[in-house]
């Protein structure tokens, strides 16, 4: 009797192709600057962390955390086919409103807020995770009207229909800051998504008509507080005017390069409230100076290019219009928070991606990057 041998087959050898072509689609340039952004995110928990940083429970314990799971998040997304996405897009619908739903009603805070959610010991909250999830919603909407029916007020009016309910809901919480992102998340999706460009100046006239009537009968007196604060903080020096006033005073005292890390006096000496989530670019800027801001800077540049390139280079309108939509939400609070930080813009309490300390945050724009990597995966397109 002859002897068995083993030779490759024709479906090993199409696997070991196969294999190589997914490794080729795989955008290592998207994972090697969000990991750079999650870094200096852990760098700041770590100055943020006071003399224990290696503590369990620290700021910088927690933030090892968020970043493990955030990985196995990304991964696991990853290797889900995101054409699911657009399958089950009116049920997560639902499920991102039970969830914000489920935040008024056992979420818990500092001063009355029904933000966050306790998990396993981990607070959770589910508004970051919603803005992913509108994402995902709004783009299958945008996908399903391509052609003529795009650039019709029709699309404008169902995609505003689908976030007003989620925006007020944040908003009851409340939460300002989030609110707005859902609100910029809306318009930059339709914009990248190619929607007409009269409609969204006539859907920007009418958001802009109805400040009045929030500034008067939505807004808080804290949060009408903080909004004027930064055009005269000094008038208030003690109260509304303090935050913006220890963190200008941390970005000027870093310099050029600043005076290293665990060496900001603003950090240390605990002039700068809430240091290590809405105002963590102050600390930043002290202890790594302008250069350090200039590096956050170009990483988030060139994140927010692989994102756009994903959408641009996919033959499937949604991949276009959830990227579009990932790019506009990180963009904004890029914008918004350093803006906050440096008093050019209103505190609202947006966070910085990636660099806030915050698990809910990081996990949520993991997933959302996760679902840009599955689509690379599928259209099968090199990236480098």
């Amino acid at each position: 009797m002859g002897t068995l041998r083993l030779e490759p087959t024709r479906v090993q050898a199409w696997a070991a192709r196969s294999a190589t072509a997914v490794w080729n689609a795989f955008d290592v340039q998207l994972v090697i600057y969000a990991l750079l952004l999650a870094v200096i995110g852990l760098l700041m928990a770590y100055t943020n962390s006071g003399d224990t940083p290696l503590a369990a429970g620290s700021t910088f314990a927690r933030g090892l955390i968020w970043l493990a799971i955030a990985i196995v998040a990304f991964a696991l997304t990853a290797a889900f086919d995101y054409r699911w996405l657009k399958t089950f897009a009116w049920p997560l619908y639902f499920v991102n409103m039970g969830l914000l739903v489920t935040s008024l009603l056992i979420g818990d805070g500092v001063g009355g807020v029904a933000r966050w959610v306790t998990i396993f010991g981990l607070q959770f909250q589910f508004s970051e995770l919603a803005k992913i999830l509108m994402i995902v919603v709004l783009a299958n909407w945008i996908a399903s009207r391509q052609g003529a029916r795009l650039h019709g007020l029709a699309t404008i009016v169902g995609a505003s229909v689908l976030v007003v309910p989620a925006l007020v809901l944040v908003l009851m919480q409340p939460d300002l800051g989030t609110s707005i992102v859902f609100g910029a998340i809306l318009v930059g999706t339709l914009f990248m998504a190619g929607a007409s460009l009269r409609w969204l100046l006539v859907l920007g006239g009418a958001a802009t008509a109805s400040l009045p009537f929030i500034w008067s009968y939505v807004l808080l007196d804290y949060q009408r507080g903080r909004l004027l604060s930064f055009l005269d903080p000094k008038a208030d020096p003690l109260g509304s005017g303090y935050h913006l006033i220890q963190s200008q005073i941390a970005v000027g005292s870093g310099g050029l390069f600043g005076r290293g890390i665990t060496n900001g006096t603003q950090n240390q000496l605990d002039f700068l409230p809430v240091q290590s989530t809405d105002f963590v670019f102050a600390i930043l800027s002290e202890e790594l100076g302008f250069v350090g801001g200039l590096l956050v800077f170009a990483l988030f540049v060139a994140l927010l290019w692989r994102v756009l390139l994903v959408g641009w280079r996919a033959e499937d309108p949604f991949a276009l219009a959830f990227a579009g939509g990932l790019a506009s939400m990180i963009l904004f609070q890029l914008l918004v928070n350093v803006g906050m930080v440096i008093g050019i813009m209103p505190i609202t309490g947006i966070p910085l991606p990636f660099i806030t300390h915050g698990g809910a945050s990081l996990i949520s724009i993991a997933v959302g990057l996760g679902i840009l990597q599955s689509i690379n995966l599928r259209q099968a397109r090199p990236t480098w």
